[in-house]
């Protein structure tokens, strides 16, 4: 007799970058009409963005709720929230915890910010002691021009090599990074709390293309992800800067939804490959 098929409880959202050049009001509303179980707020230059009050209107108008956070960590962000690293992280803490949402995304600094750098493992432990939302560091990649690799982030791109209580997984900066999105996951072993589903062909550009268009196993991550009852979220971060109209963007949207809520189906007789038991978390940290 055929099997059930079982959905995990991993919430399906979608990122307001995904709808750049739109307005941080359009994901809501594009999320809304998609039918996606809410929305991953990128903290940037967008002046709605960067206003909680604004986000609540937002959220509570179309219904759809915030579930995530993406702290102002980009290049392009250096100015929004304060010049001061850990002043921006206090404050995306400070909104998460407002706005209800569970998770803060985080990059790893950048080399040149030294003394962020130096502390930022310790800082995001304290950070973590201090509240439930999790702190969800980001995998990212070296930069390369030509034959040329630059090592831009600190302590580690390949978040991995350091101990963070929670990981978020980037399926566009692993085919970036060209490394085995699969072998990160499993590293990543239970402290994987966070994923945005993107694709990518390892580019040295991050791509963020739609799952599914690329070269990235986004089909065989969700499925891990189902078979393993996840329960963190899988947030559609993708670029739609190419789409020549705003009915083309949506498209690209639906179509990752479809993709995404597809692979998360899992029949119960699949079994879950042995991940790696996360070390324990240290007894102090200063």
């Amino acid at each position: 007799m055929a099997q059930p098929v079982r959905i995990p409880t991993a919430k399906v959202a979608l990122s307001t970058a995904s709808v750049y050049p739109e307005s941080t009001a359009t994901a809501f509303e594009i999320a809304g009409r998609l039918g996606y179980d809410g929305v991953e707020v990128m903290v940037w230059t967008d002046p709605v963005s960067q206003d909680v009050d604004a986000l609540r209107r937002l959220s509570d108008h179309h219904r759809v709720p915030i579930l995530a956070v993406h702290a102002p960590c980009l290049l392009i962000t250096q100015r929004v929230w304060s010049t001061d690293p850990w002043t921006k992280l206090q404050r995306a803490q400070a909104a998460a915890t407002r706005l209800g949402a569970s998770t803060v995304v985080v990059h790893p600094p950048f080399r040149w910010q030294r003394q962020y750098s130096r502390d930022f493992v310790s800082g995001i432990w304290r950070m973590a002691q201090e509240t439930d939302v999790r702190f969800a560091v980001e995998n990212m990649y070296p930069w390369r021009y030509r034959d040329r690799e630059m090592l831009a982030y600190a302590p580690e791109w390949d978040v991995t090599k350091d101990d963070y209580r929670h990981f978020t997984v980037d399926l566009s900066h692993t085919a970036t990074a060209r490394t085995d999105a699969m072998a990160m996951i499993d590293r990543m072993g239970d402290r994987l709390a966070h994923v945005h589903l993107a694709d990518g062909n390892g580019s040295a550009k991050d791509e963020h293309l739609v799952p599914g268009r690329g070269s990235q196993p986004c089909a065989e991550l969700l499925e891990r992800l189902a078979a393993t009852s996840f329960d963190g979220h899988v947030v559609i971060e993708v670029n739609t800067r190419r789409a020549m109209s705003s009915a083309e963007r949506e498209a690209d949207l639906a179509e990752a939804l479809a993709f995404t809520r597809l692979h998360l189906a899992a029949s119960p007789t699949d079994t879950a490959p042995t991940r790696p038991t996360p070390p324990a978390s240290p007894a102090a940290r200063p």
